[in-house]
């Protein structure tokens, strides 16, 4: 009796599937840790590369934010060219990523996501019983940045506003981003009276994204269970254009509730 079946398997969602099928991995990659794609260009080109040692057939398109959406199903005013290709192993692929001109929001950075599907070759013959088949999806954000913003990137994670609140029985940072600019945040720490107090655990992929003009995060600090009486700073790590880790630290005002 042949039995054949087939997963799909999201980049950072879901990596308890791999727990039975431990030979299982993507071997498409793509050259990034996120896109920038300022509103002026035609195009803009990502590399994809294939580090496998069996062909892959992969299948792309942008969505809008809807993790579940399909080729068919999703919705953004961006596309990819090709759409759909076969990579042979050791190789690379140009991936174009265009912009219709769909009008958007000229004060601020828009968010998309560009998903990259790497669909398995079919068994050769006589390896098809019991078979499971994963196809590895990848989401990369695209950063979609007019041209006329008041200032550099480099400059949005020191504009951020931080506050230290009583949250939930206990303390959280509040951040503010007053910016047009998207601030991914890599990590954050209150010191005070020399301790450290680390936030909690994202839940989600974007729990420590900051969208532009005038997004709120609250940041639960588990082991802070008083406010502190002397002075205290948040540092925090940013992630820039080109996924590089900078450090900030910012003094904070007394506790509010």
């Amino acid at each position: 009796m042949k039995t054949k079946a087939r997963l799909t398997f999201v980049a950072g969602v879901s990596g308890a599937m791999l727990l039975f099928i431990l030979a299982a991995e993507a071997g498409v990659i793509i050259h990034g840790t996120r896109v920038i794609y300022p509103a002026e260009r035609q195009e803009v080109i990502v590399r994809l590369e294939n580090k496998g040692n069996r062909p892959a057939l992969v299948q792309t398109w942008l969505d809008d934010g809807d993790r579940y959406s399909t080729a068919a199903t999703a919705k953004a005013p961006l596309s990819t060219s090709p759409p759909i290709f076969r990579i042979e192993p050791h190789q690379q692929q140009a991936l174009r990523l265009r912009y219709s001109g769909e009008p958007l929001p000229a004060d601020r950075e828009s968010l998309f996501w560009l998903n990259v599907l790497e669909v398995p070759p079919s068994a050769a013959k006589g390896d098809e019983n019991n078979q499971i088949e994963l196809a590895f999806r990848t989401r990369l954000r695209v950063f979609l940045r007019p041209q006329a913003l008041p200032y550099p990137v480099a400059n949005a994670a020191s504009k951020l506003q931080w506050k230290l609140i009583a949250h939930d029985r206990g303390y959280a940072l509040q951040a503010t981003n007053p910016t047009p600019y998207h601030v991914s945040l890599a990590s954050i720490e209150l010191l005070s009276a020399g301790q450290r107090f680390a936030k909690a655990p994202n839940q989600s992929a974007n729990d420590s994204l900051l969208l532009p003009a005038g997004d709120v995060k609250r940041f639960a600090l588990p082991l802070l269970r008083e406010c502190p009486r002397t002075l205290a700073k948040v540092e925090f790590t940013s992630v820039s254009d080109f996924g590089a880790r900078v450090r900030h630290s910012a003094a904070l005002p007394g506790c509010t509730g």
